[in-house]
């Protein structure tokens, strides 16, 4: 995130680097995170209120960094396969060359932290905002009412991140991952589409009946 600089930055990426399988975030202690990050204990009082105020700073430098790789690629793309293979390659690249930041993000929707959790839940809700947003600003998925566009934006950003675990921790299953999720998407405005369809053939139906009468 391009506001983060310092010690700010530094603790952030101390957090990260010691964020395992079997620690969370909420688990880390200051004095940790300070020697980690080469600073005084004292200093994260500088920049931070709270565990949960530095939390979310390092909730939105994850979301940062991946989302704007992910719009460019959908801004460009010009169909709406491409567009979900693109971003599906993108982010589980970026899960694989981030496993910390992943776990992070997988753990914190469902841990103890409320504010935490609403922070991500929010953050999700953003990302398939904007994926909404690229998809219905390049035409990608014509015929498919907006409203639909945005619930299944919603499925798509929870289904990918259900699986980014088994992304990174089954390296033999990860082109099968990969191939699920990009038929997931495509199946998902696919059957919009002929949902979209079959309501207006039966509105026409029931027009033709109307004028029979």
């Amino acid at each position: 995130m391009n506001t983060l600089a310092g010690g700010k930055l530094k603790l952030v990426q101390a957090a990260l680097r010691l964020i395992t399988e079997t620690r969370s975030l909420t688990s880390l202690g200051l004095r940790e995170l300070a020697r980690e990050a080469g600073l005084n204990p004292n200093t994260f009082y500088r920049h931070f209120k709270s565990l949960d105020e530095f939390g979310l700073q390092v909730l939105g430098y994850i979301a940062e960094d991946m989302k704007t790789g992910v719009r460019q690629l959908r801004q460009m793309a010009d169909s709406s396969e491409q567009a979900s293979h693109d971003t599906v390659t993108f982010v589980y690249r970026y899960f694989l060359a981030n496993p910390a930041a992943t776990t992070v993000a997988v753990r914190e929707l469902h841990g103890p932290s409320p504010v935490l959790r609403r922070a991500l839940e929010a953050q999700l809700d953003a990302s398939a905002r904007e994926m909404a947003e690229d998809i219905l600003e390049r035409g990608l998925v014509p015929g498919v009412d907006a409203a639909v566009v945005h619930e299944i934006s919603h499925m798509t950003i929870r289904y990918i991140l259900f699986r980014a675990m088994d992304y990174i921790e089954k390296p033999e299953q990860r082109e099968r991952i990969q191939l699920e999720t990009e038929r997931f998407i495509n199946r998902q405005f696919r059957g919009a589409l002929l949902e979209g369809v079959e309501v207006e053939n039966l509105l026409a139906l029931q027009e033709q009946k109307s004028r029979g009468a």
